[in-house]
């Protein structure tokens, strides 16, 4: 019986057309370059067999790109190598999805070969915004990918939606909050828009920032949002993540705190105790290298106790729960509340973070002002 645990993270990065407010490494889809793609990313996963077969996965999560636009036979494949290794018994397989890419019958093919949670980017039920950030789905396809994936037998469905979006208002904010009451969901995301530099809507925001919600708006919709997901039963756990007792994402949990996973595909980024390292961004390099017979990393560091010191605290004070203050002493053996009593002091005595049995975590309006505790924080 394994002891290690892993997470696994699988990048699709094939798309139907692209968003207009995404950076991530992503391509249009083309059925010979899907085929050749997923032929490397098994040559790939075979590379790394040494360190799979000494640990037992136990998360998976398949994002991108949108995953559902390829065949799902593809993906298929790859669960099936994947289940070579040693999987736990309780493991969460997750797959992203968009709405007008998710059939019934990729659903079951999904369901049947033990994929456990899907995730549909929904953004918006409104129809006029989905076609202002780029979204080739109708806000009617959203209820229909949800109908499938019930369907298929999925009891796990998360959906993603965004605020801060340009000609959102409040009124939009309360019609999804309706909606996700109808459709009874066990996992929503929340993301207030980032305008990454060079996408479609940074151009735009910049020629009339108007069109956008100003900053009040959106923590006016933040706070109706999670208050209003509160009543049906959706708990705040992570500043944009609300989920049923029990149905909190736990591979994203991975991250939040710092534990092991490897990622597949490119541009994917793996973190294995010390070492972070990233693949080559581009298909002719990633390529090249997998010929070669040579893994695709093209950048790896090794991070210090103070890099991961600050990434610990970052990301644990994106939870609701917040930092164990016995399990970061223990992890780094620090005494934390010694160590960083001069900003424990400035942000107790703002009102920003709050310490109750042993934890240390942001207040309602800490979580408002998360950047400026976190670079409080940093070193």
């Amino acid at each position: 019986m394994k002891t290690n645990n892993i997470s696994i993270y699988i990048h699709i990065p094939f798309c139907e057309s692209r968003c207009h407010y995404c950076d991530f490494c992503s391509s249009l889809i083309n059925r010979e370059n899907v085929g050749n793609y997923f032929e490397y990313l098994k040559k790939e996963i075979r590379l790394n067999d040494e360190i799979l077969k000494n640990q037992k996965i136990k998360t998976i999560f398949i994002g991108g790109g949108t995953p559902s636009s390829v065949p799902s036979k593809y993906i298929v494949e790859i669960i099936e190598i994947l289940k070579s290794y040693e999987i736990a018994d309780d493991v969460e397989i997750t797959i992203e999805s968009n709405p007008n890419s998710l059939s019934l019958e990729k659903a079951r093919d999904y369901f049947n070969v033990g994929i456990n949670r899907i995730s549909i980017g929904a953004q918006s039920f409104e129809d006029a915004i989905l076609r202002e950030i780029g979204r080739v789905h109708k806000s009617e396809e959203i209820y229909k990918a949800v109908r499938n994936a019930r369907e298929a037998g999925f009891k796990n469905i998360n959906l993603d939606l965004m605020l801060a979006l340009p000609h959102q208002n409040f009124s939009h904010i309360k019609k999804s909050i309706e909606e996700i009451e109808k459709l009874k969901l066990e996992h929503v995301s929340y993301y207030s828009l980032i305008l990454e530099e060079g996408t479609v809507l940074y151009n735009r925001c910049k020629k009339d920032l108007s069109s956008f919600p100003d900053e009040a708006e959106d923590r006016k919709m933040y706070h109706y949002v999670v208050k209003s997901l509160e009543k049906l039963g959706l708990k705040q756990y992570e500043i944009s993540n609300f989920a049923k007792d029990g149905y909190e994402c736990r591979h994203n949990l991975v991250y939040w705190k710092l534990e092991d996973y490897i990622s597949f595909g490119l541009s994917a980024s793996s973190n294995l105790e010390n070492i972070r390292y990233s693949n080559f961004d581009s298909f002719k390099e990633y390529y090249k290298s997998l010929d070669n017979e040579v893994l695709p990393i093209s950048y790896k560091e090794e991070l210090s106790k103070t890099d991961r010191i600050n990434e610990y605290i970052m990301m644990g004070l994106r939870l609701n729960y917040g930092i164990d203050l016995s399990e970061i002493d223990n992890r780094f053996d620090i005494d934390f509340m010694d160590d960083y009593k001069d900003e424990v002091s400035k942000n107790l005595n703002s009102g920003l973070i709050k310490i109750d049995d042993g934890k240390l975590a942001l207040t309602e309006k800490g979580r408002d002002l998360s950047n400026q505790v976190e670079l409080d924080f940093f070193r």
